[in-house]
């Protein structure tokens, strides 16, 4: 009797441990993204936009970060509310015309983060907006029978044949989740899909197959033509573009939304990708390139498959925490976060801020 007492004593100690280092990781984000978002609404222009507002993607993911928070004032939210409505076009997308530049005014991007940062706020009244851009989104699947069948690219107007995996993944990820705004749309409305299995036929071109290699198999890259991680030549002499980190993420956050079972060796190989070249160091493949936008990408696609933990090498891969704690290592006095590597634009502390608040509020369980 003595012994079950002194088992179930120590059985409570350690139960009791284990939960307060749980709560301990959670309330350090809980402080990292408080401080996140005040940084974010003092860097909020009058007119409710951060940072170039020819891109209004950028001042969404701050939006939708705010909103997803608990902490930002109904004021701030208000006015980034304001600005995004307010670069809602007739032809249903939410981007800034930029003429003269390659891929426009990147309104497919720019759209699909947008409608994702509306539909965060839970506002009833901004439905017919979403829905708009819900069309216009489908309608900027590439539908020609060539190598880019299915995807998105940055623009439907461009006069140019094109797709990536950036594009597509957001696209594909703005359509699942506003979903439900469907459910509100005139009877007298054609609804708004796109052609999933065509979709998910573009994503999986973009990844490496075994022939590739042990490292690269199951990897992504981010076009079928642009070796942005550069390449790798197999046993045989054969070239592939090397998979790199986020683009393996995006690929995984695609297939979950194209509905591919757990199982499915696809999604197994990409998840061994991921496992065995873990690291919040770097953006696999790409170094600091990008770091930010990895650590949001990761956090997304791993809650969209429900996977906690990830197989390592000594045990399972707590990602959650840990990637929660090196986002927090990284913040600044001021409770901003920046990349001193400016491609990609996350140079920006407003671009890099945002991607690190939605990562450690997904991380945290705060957006599903």
């Amino acid at each position: 009797m003595k012994t079950n007492k002194t088992i179930l004593m120590f059985l409570s100690i350690f139960i009791c441990f284990n939960l307060n280092a749980t709560d301990k990781w959670k309330q350090r984000a809980e402080k990292a993204v408080a401080s996140g978002i005040k940084w974010l609404e003092q860097s909020q222009k009058e007119n409710g936009a951060w940072s170039d507002e020819r891109f209004p993607a950028v001042s969404a993911l701050a939006l939708w970060a705010m909103s997803a928070s608990g902490h930002a004032s109904p004021r701030s939210v208000d006015k980034a509310v304001k600005f995004i409505t307010g670069r809602a076009k007739p032809d249903g997308g939410i981007y800034h015309e930029v003429p003269g530049r390659t891929g426009g005014g990147l309104s497919n991007y720019n759209t699909a983060i947008c409608m994702m940062a509306l539909y965060a706020t839970g506002r009833r009244e901004l439905n017919p907006i979403i829905r708009d851009a819900r069309t216009f989104i489908a309608s900027t699947q590439h539908n020609e029978d060539d190598i880019y069948k299915g995807g998105f690219g940055y623009d439907r107007d461009a006069n140019r044949a094109y797709a990536d995996l950036m594009n597509t993944h957001f696209a594909m990820e703005a359509l699942r989740r506003t979903q439900s705004v469907e459910d509100t749309r005139p009877i007298s409305e054609k609804k708004a899909d796109i052609n999933w299995e065509q979709a998910l036929a573009f994503v999986e071109q973009l990844q490496n197959p075994e022939e590739a290699g042990k490292e690269q198999t199951g990897g992504f890259v981010y076009h079928p033509n642009d070796p942005k991680a550069g390449t790798v030549t197999n046993a045989t002499g054969k070239i592939f573009l090397r998979s790199y980190g986020s683009m393996t993420y995006a690929g995984l956050l695609s297939m979950v939304y194209a509905k591919l079972p757990a199982g499915d060796p696809r999604v197994v190989s990409a998840l061994n990708w991921a496992a065995r070249h873990w690291t919040l160091e770097e953006n696999p493949g790409m170094g600091q390139q990008g770091l930010y936008f990895f650590f949001n990408v990761i956090s997304r696609a791993l809650t969209a498959a429900g996977r906690d933990t990830l197989p390592g090498k000594k045990g399972e891969i707590q990602w959650r925490r840990e990637m929660t704690e090196r986002i927090i290592t990284l913040q600044q006095e001021d409770g901003s976060w920046v990349n001193s590597n400016g491609r990609f634009w996350e140079n920006d502390p407003v671009l890099a801020t945002a991607y690190a608040v939605l990562a450690l509020e997904f991380a945290m369980g705060i957006i599903k």
